[in-house]
């Protein structure tokens, strides 16, 4: 006979658990729940142990009990003891059902929430006929409540033994299989829920992106930076060479675009006298997608009126030194089969420096960079110089950088938002921090001569049509700089980038909670 067919199981899971939703309402239960007050977290309840007791039934004074032996050294305890019961706190619980074992008259089983597991004893004799009929109808992943009193097991193992249940949400769909899970990446980040409820880890990292995240506004916060939100939808797409998505919107019969940079918003309001800004935010790239991009992602921008480049090193290190000791992870952390090592200070080199060292060409000399260039298969005519010498840099130096470093000083031709280094107009003061090859942070002494901007600006648009020239040409920003921006160093940090570096994650996809996908 043929083997059922995973979507016959399904079919037949979907009928038995649809039975037991009908036996619940027949029952006079709501299968769909209601508020439930007084709950304590899971975690909460675990941490209440040490109020477990052994009442001797001597009346003798109660014994507090150990919560640190095995199941063997536990049993041995409670002999020694002789004879009397264990007391422990009233509590109140809620999570969902993750391990349930019927042996008949007793079911035990393994109730989680996100601080924690924690198990339930139900006896027929102890919650009574109703509550034991509603346990009859329990599957994994239904959502119960319970009431009971905290105690140990003979084993040890913590225990809510329930007085009553209550059934806070039905699931109609069965998890995962055990041993195989929800292994495909795709099925992975389209079920996200399912994800979160059953992958290993996966609920723990979108957490920690959480505290990461927190953790920079409290750092930015406390040094005196204000956090604002710039506009999403924009008549110019500006801030960075990137591809934006295109809108339109109906009222005012003008096309918009999803902003591809924070940045040149947040500099109009260092004009405006906002000394230390900063911004977390989603910016739109319509461009591919891979392991370390996605068309949605989230940047953080900050900017600092009287810095400059050297100011923004400081604090970038500043920030992901609190970020770690927010996450109690030391300096030194996992990455693939490796290891990144944050221990400050981070290193500091610069652009040329290291393309000398790992290609052997000098970098001031434009034919050697072209031959070198050419070599590894890189497109040299009609581009200029400095063009060549980055993407040379791309090819041969980034992924040598383990980091952290930051590179510093970069040509300037690259660099249109960016001051010239005193002395060196052919430098911009710019850094990219790198860590393992992944660029991680960007930032600039920013340009704020206004004519030098807009001739850049003209420079950089000039491979457009007239039309679209114009329409990407912020003249509007180049007014803003005629009215004088003080000097300053902006920063831009990829905020899912760091979040992979931070939790082990070696895409992108692993730690944005809901990542573009093909429609199904």
């Amino acid at each position: 006979m043929d083997q059922p067919s995973e979507h016959d199981e399904q079919g037949m899971h979907e009928i038995a658990r649809r039975a037991k939703l009908q036996r619940l309402k027949e029952l006079g239960y709501d299968p769909w729940g209601q508020r439930f007050d007084r709950r304590m977290s899971l975690g909460d309840i675990r941490s209440r142990e040490r109020e477990i007791q052994y009442h001797k039934s001597d009346g003798g004074a109660a014994v507090d009990v150990p919560t640190d032996l095995d199941a063997a050294e536990f049993r041995a305890w409670l002999t020694a003891q002789g004879s009397g019961e264990l007391r422990g706190p009233t509590v109140r619980a809620a999570g969902r059902i993750m391990l349930l074992r019927d042996t008949g008259k007793l079911i035990f089983i393994d109730l989680e929430d996100w601080t924690g597991r924690v198990q339930l004893f139900i006896g027929k004799n102890q919650v009574g006929p109703n509550d034991w009929e509603l346990a009859q109808q329990l599957d994994l992943g239904d959502l119960l409540g319970a009431d009971g009193e905290l105690r140990r097991t003979k084993t040890g193992e913590l225990t809510i033994f329930v007085t009553s249940l209550h059934i806070l949400c039905k699931s109609l769909e069965p998890p995962p299989d055990k041993h195989h899970g929800l292994t495909d990446p795709e099925a992975r980040q389209r079920m996200r829920y399912v994800d979160l409820l059953y992958g290993e880890g996966v609920r723990d990292r979108f957490l920690k992106r959480t505290k990461i995240v927190q953790s920079i506004r409290q750092t930015l916060t406390r040094s005196g930076f204000s956090e604002i939100e710039g506009p999403t939808l924009q008549s110019i797409p500006g801030g960075a060479a990137a591809r934006p998505f295109t809108t339109h919107h109906n009222a005012l019969d003008m096309r918009l675009y999803m902003r591809i940079a924070l940045e040149l918003h947040l500099k109009r309001l260092l004009v405006g006298g906002m000394e230390r800004v900063f911004e977390l935010g989603r910016v739109y790239r319509n461009e591919g997608i891979s392991p370390r991009h996605n068309p949605e992602f989230t940047m953080l921008e900050v900017y600092e009126a009287y810095g400059d480049y050297g100011t923004m090193m400081d604090l970038t290190e500043t920030i992901i030194l609190e970020a770690l000791r927010t996450l109690g992870s030391g300096y030194t952390l996992p990455w693939g089969d490796s290891q990144i090592d944050f221990t400050p200070p981070f290193a500091r080199r610069t652009y040329d420096s290291l393309l000398e060292e790992n290609t052997g060409v000098d970098p001031s000399d434009p034919a050697a960079v072209a031959e070198a260039a050419k070599s590894c298969g890189i497109e040299t005519a009609g581009r200029h110089p400095d063009v060549v010498k980055s993407d040379l840099f791309e090819h041969s130096v980034e992924h040598q950088l383990v980091g952290p470093i930051f590179v510093t000083d970069y040509p300037a031709s690259v660099c249109p938002l960016t001051k010239r280094k005193a002395g060196h107009p052919e430098i911009a003061e710019r850094f990219e921090l790198y860590v393992h090859g992944m660029e991680l942070a960007n930032a600039y002494t920013e340009l704020n001569d206004p004519d030098l901007q807009e001739q850049l600006f003209r420079t950089q648009l000039a491979g457009l049509s007239s039309e679209e020239s114009m329409a990407r040409m912020d003249h509007d920003f180049v007014r803003a700089l005629r009215h004088g921006m003080p000097p300053a160093g902006g920063l831009g940090i990829g905020i899912d980038r760091l979040v992979m570096l931070l939790t082990n994650s070696q895409s992108i996809r692993e730690v944005i909670l809901f990542p573009l996908l093909r429609s199904e």
